[in-house]
């Protein structure tokens, strides 16, 4: 049976060219990461092509209702909020959030940020959680592809003094720079789906069938300790 998709044998996909490794990233004019990886896998499945589309994060979802694409598959966390937007898939994966700080800050709790400017992607529900912290001031971001990067520079250069996103995007920027340390992990196990245009229920029942099948077969375990070996696989 063809899905009924935007254009027959293809799903295109809005997503961000923003550098959330090892979830997602474009190197070399290639998207890859876990996500990437499950996509082409349950793509593969399902007979279609995937296209990705590198949108402003602000625009995912009125240009997911306008009609123009099929899916989202970006780092998407399943809210209320977004669920009056889109449907959602169960998810491929659950994931905990971070908060980083330069090298020399003592920082170890949300205690420790009173009085702080704690930034984080606007809309998000990495600064949604910084809200709930006791006396801390939260900068937010626009989602442009460059958020990741402006947010870092702005941690080392002062102008925030924290910075809240989620925990594998923030282990792998303290990783690869010595000025900037995790202060600490929240472990909210939030779940990232895929969020389809409403009244999709054929393209949404054979994403779930499939995510489902891939849990079933180990091919999504599989993907996972490819690309994220140092969290444990969320399902079984």
């Amino acid at each position: 049976m063809e899905l009924p998709t935007i254009a027959p044998g293809f799903l295109h996909i809005i997503a961000s060219d923003f550098d959330a490794s090892p979830m997602t990233c474009v190197k070399d004019g290639k998207r890859i990461g876990y996500e990437p990886a499950v996509a082409r896998v349950v793509c593969q499945r399902l007979g279609l092509e995937p296209v990705w589309h590198n949108l402003p994060m602000q625009d995912f979802y009125t240009s997911l209702q306008a009609g123009q694409y099929d899916v989202i598959w970006f780092n998407q966390a399943i809210t209320p909020e977004r669920q009056q937007w889109a449907d959602f898939t169960r998810p491929y994966g659950l994931f905990d959030e971070a908060v980083l700080v330069r090298a020399d800050s003592p920082a170890q709790s949300a205690a420790d940020l009173a009085g702080q400017r704690v930034g984080g992607l606007a809309d998000s529900t990495n600064i949604a959680l910084a809200e709930t912290f006791t006396d801390v001031e939260t900068v937010p971001f626009p989602g442009s592809d460059q958020v990741l990067p402006e947010m870092l520079e702005a941690l080392r250069l002062g102008e925030i003094d924290a910075l809240i996103d989620d925990e594998l995007v923030l282990v792998v920027a303290a990783e690869t720079d010595s000025s900037l340390q995790v202060a600490f992990s929240i472990p909210t196990q939030v779940p990232f789906a895929i969020g389809v245009r409403n009244n999709q229920t054929i393209l949404l029942n054979a994403l779930n069938e499939t995510i489902d099948a891939l849990i079933a077969d180990g091919t999504l375990a599989q993907l996972w300790a490819e690309w994220i070996p140092q969290k444990p696989f969320p399902f079984t």
